[in-house]
């Protein structure tokens, strides 16, 4: 068998990714309720704002969760239609009104050429192996316009090396730690389902090879977004009031962030990567 054949041979949804969203792990409250995920969605809307075509246009919001994306962009003027591969995320996404249905990012419903850009904000993560991220990639590419956009999220593999040294929880957790910076996968990440963590050059490649030019990668949280986390961890057990001292640091983060944007250099010290490229 091809790489192609060996991975159609194998499109059902991961049980571990199952049982993490249906379960454990609430992506629409994240989102909505934390400093982090308040903080995460500005971001990545500032950049979607810069990059994707002008309104009115036909997005493809693939592993588009419970929908929280999608909404953002049909406020702007978008025709969304949304895909993911857990029923829980697909029925949250239709309660809010927006077009949903179940699927895998290998293997796309949709005909050739259909959609002015497409947001992949959860597969490339979400699938550890390569060949698999090369088919989605694929398939992304098939279904969009030439000249159309597509922006995708991947995570830093120094993010939990960096993470846990904040929260000094690095020698307990460094034998999940060490497999990440050395393989980038995450098989025994009790916090998350199996994932893999990228290297800056290794996701510029994999756009490039897909076939997408130029490709762009920034730092979607940046430094910034460290603090996020540090201001959830603190408010873990009470409700974060908006104020730590003389300033919001929502605020804070922000500004910090987007001051970032201006040193390529510091693209490394973000828990996130967006990658963006446009079909030739």
């Amino acid at each position: 068998m091809n790489i192609q054949e060996v991975s159609l041979a194998r499109l059902t949804v991961d049980p571990e990714i199952e049982a993490h969203y249906s379960s454990r792990w609430d992506e629409a409250a994240r989102l909505s309720s934390t400093v982090k995920g308040r903080f995460e969605q500005t971001r990545l809307y500032d950049f979607l704002g810069q990059w994707l075509p002008p309104a009115p246009g036909c997005v493809a919001d693939i592993g588009g969760g419970p929908g929280v994306h999608a909404g953002w962009l049909s406020e702007q003027g978008y025709d969304v239609t949304l895909l993911d591969p857990v029923q829980r995320h697909v029925d949250q996404a239709d309660a809010a009104g927006i077009s949903a249905q179940l699927g895998d990012a290998r293997r796309l419903p949709w005909a050739n050429e259909s959609f002015d850009a497409v947001l992949m904000a959860g597969p490339l993560y979400h699938l550890p192996e390569a060949c698999d991220r090369r088919l989605a990639l694929r398939e992304a590419l098939r279904v969009l316009r030439p000249g159309g956009v597509l922006a995708a999220v991947a995570i830093n593999r120094a993010a939990n090396l960096i993470g846990s040294a904040l929260a000094n929880t690095l020698m307990a957790r460094q034998g999940i730690v060490r497999d990440i910076v050395d393989t980038g996968h995450s098989a025994h990440n009790e916090r998350m389902a199996h994932c893999y963590y990228h290297r800056e050059s290794e996701l510029r490649s994999e756009l490039a090879n897909a076939g997408l030019r130029p490709v762009n990668v920034f730092g979607l949280t940046g430094p910034g977004g460290w603090l996020t986390v540090m201001i959830d961890a603190h408010f873990k057990s009470q409700p974060y009031s908006g104020r730590l001292a003389d300033h919001d640091p929502l605020d804070t983060a922000l500004e910090c962030s987007r001051l970032a944007d201006r040193m390529p250099e510091l693209v490394a010290a973000s828990s996130l990567f967006l990658a963006v490229g446009q079909k030739c």
